[in-house]
């Protein structure tokens, strides 16, 4: 018999991902661009990126080795950053990803400013 999780499905499965646990190494390594060790030995490819609950993020992966899917939750913006992101709309300037650098601007999305790599809201527009 099968281990399956309380939604009914198998953890590592394209319905229930498993979570990746929090490192701030994973997360400097993503915000970086390199690629990810998966903990099957491969590596890991994006799927998807997502918005969470609260102004999260969430970043679907899958293992190149293993097939099993995670996702790596990516903690919401920091006052600091979002103080950023807002000085920068109020001087009509481009906004950025304070993680992600200059090379990735933030999307509008609804009312929020939303950087397209980690789903990260940084602030309402």
């Amino acid at each position: 018999m099968m281990n399956e999780s309380s939604s009914g499905q198998n953890p590592g499965s394209p319905a229930n991902p498993i979570p990746l646990p929090k490192d701030k190494k994973t997360l400097l390594a993503y915000y970086a661009g390199e690629r990810l060790p998966s903990p099957m030995g491969g590596q890991f490819d994006i799927l998807g990126v997502r918005d969470g609950e609260g102004g999260t993020g969430r970043v679907v992966l899958e293992c190149n080795v293993s097939s099993l899917r995670y996702v790596l939750v990516i903690p919401k913006a920091t006052r600091a950053e979002r103080a950023v992101v807002k000085e920068a709309i109020e001087r009509k300037e481009e906004s950025i990803c304070p993680r992600h650098g200059h090379f990735q601007r933030l999307t509008k999305s609804g009312k929020d400013w939303v950087c397209g790599l980690c789903g990260v809201s940084f602030g309402k527009g």
